[in-house]
């Protein structure tokens, strides 16, 4: 293993850790939440921008949904180019995207997810010092959109059907499209969203909910904002 790679390795690692701090300094931004790869497009771009002070290596991938699978054991219908690269502060990379044309649902959406692994510059210390760099590691969603899918996908949330079950409430989504929650209230107690798969079911435990009962819905729509909406238990 070369000692590019063996550095990489360690960073993907300390990566990992990173996703689950409440609180990170990652110096490079990624323009979007989230990436929509329509079928008929060629390729798609994401931008990224180095905010810090100082440069850093990055290094960009797309998983599956595993986020613990190294860059290197992942197969994806997708190729990434640069998958590594130096951005100096103040400046940008822009990654390119191109699907590979490998079989995909042509019936609905399909989601995998961009990485981003920016690698701080070593700094030079004294023999006697010595300090941690952490690797911080970006996650976002990239749903590929077979052509001609039926409805708007930012019309899709709305669609999705609520009804009592046992334990809490189920939720239904008759799109071909993913629908992300951010979050669901009942009687002013909110929890956490999640994603709704395409033609799925999912249950949101622990919600006491009859029927007729109001659900206050936030979900994220295509342009990464947060629309509010209110819906029915049936």
């Amino acid at each position: 293993m070369s000692r590019q790679a063996r550095i990489l390795s360690q960073a993907f690692l300390l990566a990992v850790i990173s996703l689950f701090s409440a609180m990170t300094f990652a110096s490079v931004v990624i323009s979007g939440t989230r990436v929509i790869y329509s079928s008929e497009a060629k390729d798609v771009t994401v931008k990224l921008n180095n905010v810090g002070k100082a440069p850093v290596l990055i290094q960009s991938w797309i998983d599956d949904g595993d986020m613990t699978v190294k860059p290197e054991n992942i197969r994806v219908p997708f190729i990434l180019t640069p998958p590594i690269n130096r951005v100096d502060p103040g400046k940008g990379q822009t990654l390119r995207l191109s699907y590979t044309g490998a079989a995909l649902p042509m019936d609905k959406e399909s989601v995998f997810w961009l990485n981003v692994l920016e690698i701080p510059a070593k700094k030079q210390l004294k023999d006697d010092a010595s300090l941690l760099q952490m690797a911080f590691r970006s996650r976002i969603k990239l749903f590929f959109r077979p052509a001609g899918l039926n409805g708007d996908a930012n019309d899709a949330a709305q669609k999705v059907t609520w009804s009592a079950a046992p334990g809490g409430v189920k939720a239904f989504n008759p799109t071909p499209y993913f629908v992300s929650l951010v979050s669901l209230a009942v009687n002013g107690k909110e929890r956490e969203g999640q994603m709704i798969a395409p033609y799925s079911s999912l249950m949101f435990n622990g919600i006491r909910a009859a029927a007729g009962t109001q659900i206050a819905i936030e979900f994220v729509n295509d342009y990464g904002a947060v629309n509010k909406f209110d819906a029915l238990v049936k």
